[in-house]
């Protein structure tokens, strides 16, 4: 009779153990999953910005202007092959591209602060990415690249969804 005990529970012990294992390793699997999601989900636009960058450094203006949509043939009808030249020619207001740093803008202080740059909540948007191009003098540069037709522009706020303050009621 002590053979027919010695076998109670086996199964129960096997059952758990292949059902700890499976949630570890599925837990792990979403973890990898999001950890190389919020890595490599800007990689596109992140190699436009610096390429960006690098053009500049190069001064090859032409091919710097085509990132932004436009050529000197059908240039855009707001942002001339001048004014491009006046922001980052060789004269432009910012100084030299040599040092120039490609940045996400930094959001506030604190541990909230960290994790939601780190996720890219406050920089990458639904249909782009902002970036502070930062020439160690003045104020940085801001850039946006948009997600589908992968060009640049200004970016018109430092976040993707800013919190605009609304006007108190007039008396």
């Amino acid at each position: 009779m002590s053979g027919y005990l010695e076998a109670y529970g086996a199964g129960d012990e096997k059952r758990s153990k292949i059902i700890r294992w499976t949630a570890i390793t599925v837990v792990a699997v979403l973890v990898v999953g999001l950890l190389l999601y919020f890595g490599f989900r800007n990689y596109r636009e992140d190699r436009i910005a610096n390429l960006f960058v690098e053009l500049l450094k190069t001064q090859d203006y032409q091919a710097a202007y085509r990132l932004w949509g436009c050529t000197p043939e059908s240039p855009c009808p707001d942002y001339s092959m001048e004014k491009f030249m006046e922001d980052w020619g060789p004269k432009s207001p910012y100084g030299s591209p040599a040092n120039v740093e490609v940045k996400h803008p930094p959001r506030g202080r604190g541990i909230i602060a960290r994790v939601r740059n780190v996720l890219g909540i406050d920089y990458s948007c639904e249909s782009g990415v902002i970036y502070t191009l930062d020439y160690g003098k003045g104020e940085p540069v801001l850039l946006y690249v948009t997600r589908k037709e992968k060009t640049l522009s200004f970016a018109p706020w430092p976040v993707c969804n800013p919190r605009m303050e609304a006007a108190p009621p007039a008396l």
